[in-house]
Parts: C-alpha cells; sequence; structure tokens
C-alpha cells in the first residue's frame, strides 16, 4: 500500500521560510517523480513543483521559482520542499504526490497523493 505523508506545515510570518517534508512508502521511490502541489480555500489545485525520476530535473510553477526549492533523499524516500520569502498567497494546504507518467507538471501525472499540511503565512 503506498503511502505519503507530509510535515513541516505550519504558521510563519511573511518573509519567513518552511521545509515540507514527504516520506514516500509502499513505492519504489526512485522511479517516481515526485511533486508538490497546493491549494487555497475556494481555488483549484495547483502545480507547485516536480523533480523528475529520470535525471533530476526539476520543474516550478513561475511565482515560485527562486523562493521554492524541490529536493530529493532517495536514502530516506523522502522529498523536500524548501520555501523561502513566504508571502501571504502561499497560505494554502500543500499535497504532496508521486507519479509515472509526464513531465509531473499536471495533476493527471500523478498517481498517488499525501493528505496534505496546512501552510499559513500571516502579513
Amino acid at each position: 500500500q503506498v503511502q505519503l505523508v507530509e510535515s513541516g506545515g505550519g504558521l510563519v510570518q511573511a518573509g519567513g521560510s518552511l521545509r515540507l517534508a514527504c516520506v514516500a512508502s509502499g513505492l519504489t521511490f526512485s522511479r517516481y517523480t515526485m511533486g508538490w502541489f497546493r491549494q487555497a480555500p475556494g481555488k483549484e489545485r495547483e502545480f507547485v513543483a516536480a523533480n523528475r525520476w529520470s535525471g533530476g530535473t526539476t520543474y516550478y510553477t513561475g511565482s515560485e521559482k527562486g523562493r521554492f526549492t524541490i529536493s530529493r533523499d532517495s536514502a530516506k524516500n523522502t522529498v523536500y520542499l524548501q520555501m523561502n520569502s513566504l508571502k501571504p498567497e502561499d497560505t494554502a494546504v500543500y499535497y504532496c504526490s508521486a507519479g509515472l507518467t509526464g513531465t509531473g507538471q499536471q495533476a493527471r501525472d500523478y498517481n498517488y497523493w499525501g493528505k496534505g499540511t496546512q501552510v499559513t503565512v500571516s502579513s
């Protein structure tokens, strides 16, 4: 049974940093593209970042590029999202995902999802 468990969310002031972690189990971690998505209240789930299994190519959505960094530790089956210079508009539930197809920039590229971790950025 595949499980993705996120952690690291919380309340932070604007300009602060958080590092999210997602531990994966029940799958061959090195063969999966790992991604982060987020969903703010009243909005659709949106892509944040992805780390492809093949070559480790990373992708970011435009507004987060330069502030967020995705990385993985295959020895720990863990993917991270380092978030710096946080803004109130980054407030959302952040979801970890694992998939085998596509570039990892769309939700349909993913087979498995975590339950999410709340990130709240105060102004």
